[in-house]
């Protein structure tokens, strides 16, 4: 049955997961239901979260109520606790919205929340990241997750995000990374999808970021906070939450 679950999980992308969670979440909580695991970002609990990753699975990662992954969670949680997000009238760009985030976002009547992606036909604007159709010191807040290891000019990309930001304005821009690795490893000669899912770990990525991530980002202008946020729980919150010590919160600020 786990073997069955897993091979269900990775055959199909996690939006196409997200969009049959919505009619299923009820019996996914039930079916479910326990005191071991919490989601934070919907306030259920769980007997256990289900496996996912790519290769090799990751244990109790994909939360069965909101389809969440660790790097969810960790965000979710630091905006509660650490932002005025949930509070403040801000106004908000989101690159190619995680859905269950622009799902709630949407609903918040303190935000002006925008998402925005060049090919996803839920979003508000229809836009290219190499060039955003927003002016100058636009944005409160900009949300990048998981999109930048797509985009071969990842260093125009960035310059865009700051672009619209406004001074004072913070972000997340969240990527896949080595934390070990101290160069972020690219080739674009590579680009047969088996070849980049070996490569990169993805079929439709383009590089693996190494903690000069960093760096790349204030090449942008942006300062930079390499956070390790799920540490600042205790290793049972880490397990009762779904949480990777391990995983950064990138977070961005623009003086």
């Amino acid at each position: 049955m786990k073997k069955f679950a897993l091979f269900f999980l990775n055959l199909f992308p996690r939006p196409w997961l997200i969009n049959i969670s919505l009619w299923a979440r009820p019996l996914m909580n039930i079916l479910f239901q326990g005191s071991q695991f919490t989601d934070p970002i919907n306030g259920k609990s769980y007997r256990k979260f289900l496996p996912y990753g790519y290769g090799k699975a990751r244990a109790n990662a994909l939360s069965p109520g909101t389809l969440s992954l660790e790097r969810h969670r960790q965000m979710w949680l630091y905006l509660q606790n650490e932002t005025d997000f949930f509070s403040a009238k801000l106004k908000v760009l989101h690159i190619a919205p995680e859905q269950e985030f622009l799902r709630r976002f949407k609903k918040m009547p303190h935000l002006n929340y925008i998402s925005a992606d060049l090919f996803s036909p839920i979003v508000d604007v229809k836009a290219d990241i190499l060039n955003l159709p927003f002016e100058d010191n636009s944005f409160d807040v900009v949300f990048c997750n998981h999109v930048l290891e797509h985009i071969p000019d990842d260093a125009r990309a960035m310059s865009e995000l700051y672009r619209v930001m406004k001074p004072g304005g913070w972000g997340i821009l969240q990527v896949p990374m080595k934390i070990h690795s101290p160069t972020t490893y690219e080739d674009f000669t590579i680009t047969e999808p088996k070849e980049r899912q070996k490569h990169f770990g993805q079929y439709d990525h383009v590089r693996w970021y190494g903690m000069d991530f960093f760096t790349r980002l204030e090449t942008a202008g942006f300062q930079t906070e390499i956070n390790f946020y799920s540490k600042k729980f205790s290793p049972e919150n880490q397990k009762k939450f779904g949480l990777n010590p391990n995983e950064i919160l990138p977070i961005v600020r623009k003086s």
